[in-house]
């Protein structure tokens, strides 16, 4: 059937075929009229990460408007053309060149073994692959030395991380509520935790930390190539940018005398340097930086010994470095 590609696992169809203007490559990727005029093919995740994702892009202003169960969403800024997919199937489609970009966790990149760019990292949704095996078992919180049966969703990296232990084990693929499969179907699970509480009231100890991941925007290495869409992916990156770094920011204001400046700047930590504007009267200076939220707790104090007054604290949407 011309026009037709078929992919099994990552290996497109190698051959080429032109058809109502699109061109199938031997790569799996298909190249439209629409990629040449710099429509930037962009995919969200289903599931849990998509809250966060849909936060972040509303703060950097790219606002996603759809239906519910709508799995195409449109936005207000042009030249986006947007899907919804589960994040195994962004990777899949980056990695064949139907998405150029797309927010996916690490874990299943790690796990699908594919060759993406990492655009950046979000540190949205943090979560922590572990091998986790029922308390009964353990001696000293080591797994005992016998023949096991390990679970996991994820069968690459546990096939891996079973081989890096040395274990003696039997490899048993799940499909989702792995936390279940101990004590009666496994002795030993691979499954990502945030906080370790399903795991604890499924009577399970972690016994090794596997990996760490979080959501990361991927591109597509050939839409990386291309400089119109390059150009495109690193102006929607750095639209993301600016709010993760906004975030971790506060915008702080202080008054100073002037005799006492030059102390005050030496403990600011300012992204460049401090913003210092003399006050009318010659009453002193105004003084403002781009501080570190988790500073807070120890600046505040430290700039009132240093003479500082007037202290202002406001939340910046977006700081582009």
């Amino acid at each position: 059937m011309a026009g037709v590609f078929v992919f099994g696992g990552f290996r497109a169809l190698r051959r080429r075929t032109r058809q109502a203007g699109q061109v199938i490559h031997p790569e799996g990727a298909i190249e439209t009229m629409e990629r040449k005029a710099g429509i930037l093919r962009l995919a969200l995740p289903k599931g849990r990460m998509q809250e966060n994702v849909l936060r972040l892009l509303s703060e950097a202003g790219i606002d996603m408007r759809a239906a519910e169960r709508d799995y195409r969403p449109s936005s207000a800024v042009d030249g986006l053309d947007v899907k919804v997919l589960k994040p195994q199937n962004i990777i899949e489609m980056l990695d064949i060149g139907s998405r150029d970009l797309g927010f996916a966790g690490a874990d299943w990149v790690a796990e699908l073994g594919v060759d993406l760019i990492e655009v950046m990292d979000t540190g949205l949704d943090p979560v922590r692959l572990v091998a986790a095996a029922p308390v009964s078992i353990l001696s000293d919180g080591r797994l005992p030395e016998r023949p096991l049966v390990v679970a996991s969703e994820y069968e690459n990296i546990t096939r891996r991380w079973i081989g890096e232990q040395g274990l003696d084990a039997t490899f048993v693929r799940s499909y989702g509520a792995t936390e279940v499969f101990p004590p009666e179907d496994a002795d030993c699970i691979v499954d990502n935790t945030a906080t370790g509480s399903t795991l604890r009231a499924n009577g399970l100890a972690i016994v090794d930390d596997v990996m760490r991941s979080t959501t990361r925007l991927y591109a597509n290495a050939r839409a990386m190539d291309d400089p119109v869409r390059r150009n495109r992916i690193e102006w929607f990156a750095m639209l993301c940018q600016s709010v993760i770094e906004a975030r971790g920011r506060v915008m702080l204001e202080v008054n100073v005398d002037a005799d006492r400046l030059e102390g005050l700047i030496a403990i600011l930590p300012a992204m460049k340097e401090p913003t210092v504007s003399r006050l009318m009267g010659d009453a002193g200076y105004a003084v403002k930086i781009a501080a570190p939220r988790a500073s807070l707790p120890n600046l505040i104090p430290a700039i009132r010994e240093r003479g500082g007054s007037g202290i202002i604290i406001t939340e910046p949407c977006q700081i582009v470095p």
